[in-house]
């Protein structure tokens, strides 16, 4: 890799995925990822299942795969020395599907993030559908200095799980997803919702982020792309428009370090405090004062 001593070059591709369509899908993403490549780019990230389309419903056993299937592993040879994170529909064991980020480097399927929140409301079925993740992991790069973490789309709404993600060290936070106009309906906007959780904790954490949605679609499911790459201050740095985008850009860990020494909020973690806390408390939360133990 041209990892340089403080910095390295990072790329989103914003793609219009088509429902079911594996073939034309695994095209556009060996398109992009020798556009990635001749940008300079070290680590490229896809949306939330770029490979079969998000609305998968009534088709999960026709598109999922298993992590050595022959077109997984096509993509992981065109990867090469280049780190490039798909989405697809995951056949885990014991005939499990989950709706999975897959990291490939070098011919192999080198990291696996599980989603581990599957929104249920507003038009979103996902828990109808896909087994949940049961672990929330990182990984490192060449460069130690730089561990990513992943979360697919609804994870990042869980304020706790991104906590988790940044106690274990993330310098680099990576989020596929596939948000459109109409997931929630009523007077809540996605492209408004998105932007502020993102500056939030970019800001809070001083932690870069790489954002892949899906743009295209059809009335009732419209993506609306708005892909982007964020500093360590939680700036954009790179932002897409509504259609088929490469975003590149480069990360600084310089920064990074200045970010986090202004704002200690990962030193000042209290994980003892937490855990005590958390422990105390679930036996408490939701519980009648009348039906606890004494």
């Amino acid at each position: 890799m041209n990892q340089r001593s403080n910095g390295m070059t990072v790329a989103v591709a914003q793609i219009e995925c088509h429902p079911g369509a594996l073939a034309e899908n695994l095209e556009k993403h060996l398109e992009m990822i020798s556009k990635a490549r001749a940008a300079g780019a070290e680590l490229l990230l896809f949306p939330e299942l770029s490979l079969c389309g998000y609305e998968v419903a009534g088709r999960v056993l026709d598109v999922a795969m298993p992590r050595d299937d022959p077109r997984l592993v096509r993509l992981a040879e065109a990867a090469g020395d280049m780190r490039v994170v798909v989405g697809l529909v995951e056949e885990g064991i014991a005939a499990q599907f989950h709706n999975s980020a897959f990291l490939l480097e070098r011919g192999r399927v080198a990291f696996i993030h599980r989603k581990l929140n599957l929104p249920t409301y507003g038009n979103l079925e996902e828990g109808k559908h896909f087994a949940a993740g049961r672990y929330l992991e990182s990984f490192e790069l060449e460069d130690r200095r730089w561990r990513c973490g992943v979360l697919i789309c609804a994870d990042c709404w869980n304020p706790a799980l991104v906590h988790l993600a940044a106690v274990q060290g993330i310098t680099l936070l990576l989020l596929p997803v596939a948000s459109a106009m109409e997931a929630l309906g009523g007077d809540f906007s996605n492209p408004t919702g998105w932007r502020k959780a993102l500056e939030f904790y970019g800001m809070i954490y001083g932690l870069p982020l790489l954002f892949a949605n899906h743009c295209g679609g059809k009335p009732g499911m419209a993506f609306w792309g708005g892909s982007r790459i964020l500093d360590a201050y939680g700036e954009a740095v790179a932002e897409a428009g509504d259609g088929e985008e490469l975003l590149v850009a480069d990360l600084d860990y310089e920064q990074v370090k200045r970010a986090r020494y202004l704002l200690p909020t990962l030193r000042d973690s209290n994980l003892d405090l937490i855990r005590r806390e958390l422990e105390r408390q679930k036996d408490i939360v939701g519980v009648p004062p009348e039906s606890r133990e004494v």
